[in-house]
């Protein structure tokens, strides 16, 4: 057998080869740090179909795999889509410490006089956005266009759960600030993944919102309230649960992923006491009397008289949306939210 003499230069590069592959397989993160992760943004949007009266649910019944789908392109955009980062989130405590909802003017004209719309832009417009989605899905029932009612009924969903998970209302967006970072994905992903299946989701009947916008603020006000714990309970089961426990590794496909243990993971949903679940549930209500407020104030057309387009036509319109997607070029500021 004939022998390979390695010298030193060649023994440098295998080991930053060795290394590199070593720090693959610890850093690919398990999750995509979205809001609720993909998993929990399919989930809510395909719930929140059963919370539709008579009138909506056949419609949506019909295309359940499409708003179930397309529940994640919000987040497939964020990198396409210039501007449309800060559509998920509002950096509420970037305004005030003390009182960030009695600071904040709920309007968006007024919010921008007062704060600037570059200002507004940098720390988050979801409120507002979602708003304008839900004008926009309004008037695709208005005109009877299946592929947009679809499709702003899907987005419309993503941001909807957006404004009920606590880390999407602060700067500490991902525990930077407080060496807790990865406690996003934990919490929005890691956390539904192993215990969704477990959770209730009967949450009753969507109903009609007079007051759209009011609503948006009350979900994130609540989404908001819930911050503290999420970090302080996080925290202290840091401090006081082995170390080497804490993580472990999980095969995903041909990927090795170093996540939060399964142990650590069970302590801390504990600790948080069905908070998971009651911000899922939420969302899906929500979600429901939204799609169903856009509907009433479209005049309640009739969906049965929409049968003509097939979801096959729908995705071929998606797919010339998503490259439109491809072409553009993310300008806002980076963020995790």
């Amino acid at each position: 057998m004939k022998y390979i003499r390695i010298d030193n230069k060649m023994k440098i590069i295998l080991s930053f080869i060795i290394i590199l592959i070593i720090s693959i397989v610890v850093i690919i993160p398990s999750y995509n740090a979205y809001a609720w992760g993909f998993y929990a943004h399919k989930r809510i949007n395909r719930l929140a179909v059963f919370t539709l009266p008579n009138e909506l649910i056949a419609f949506y019944k019909r295309h359940i795999e499409f708003v179930t789908e397309h529940a994640i392109d919000p987040d497939k955009r964020r990198y396409a889509v210039d501007g449309e980062a800060p559509k998920h989130y509002i950096d509420i405590d970037h305004f005030s410490k003390d009182d960030p909802f009695g600071v904040m003017p709920r309007h968006w004209n007024a919010a921008v006089q007062k704060f600037s719309r570059d200002t507004l832009e940098a720390y988050g417009t979801l409120p507002w956005n979602l708003q304008l989605v839900l004008q926009n899905l309004t008037k695709a029932f208005r005109e009877k266009n299946v592929f947009n009612i679809l499709r702003r009924s899907a987005d419309l969903g993503h941001y909807v759960g957006d404004a009920h998970v606590p880390l999407h209302t602060t700067e500490n967006y991902n525990g930077h600030l407080t060496n807790q970072k990865g406690i996003h994905a934990f919490w929005e992903s890691r956390l539904p993944e192993i215990h969704a299946d477990d959770y209730d989701y009967f949450v009753g009947k969507a109903r009609y919102i007079s007051d759209p916008l009011e609503f948006t603020w009350k979900s994130i006000e609540e989404s908001h309230a819930a911050l503290d714990s999420v970090l302080s309970f996080e925290k202290n089961l840091n401090e006081s649960f082995p170390a080497d426990q804490k993580y472990s590794f999980e095969k995903r496909g041909l990927n090795t992923l170093k996540t939060y243990s399964r142990e650590y993971s069970n302590e801390y949903h504990v600790m948080l006491d069905g908070m998971v679940e009651r911000r899922m549930r939420r969302a899906i209500i929500s979600i429901g009397c939204l799609w169903y407020t856009a509907w009433v104030n479209a005049g309640m057309p009739l969906l049965e008289e929409m049968k003509g387009t097939t979801i096959d036509q729908v995705e071929i319109e998606m797919a010339k949306e998503a490259e439109k997607w491809k072409k553009g070029n993310l300008k806002s500021r980076s963020h995790e939210h």
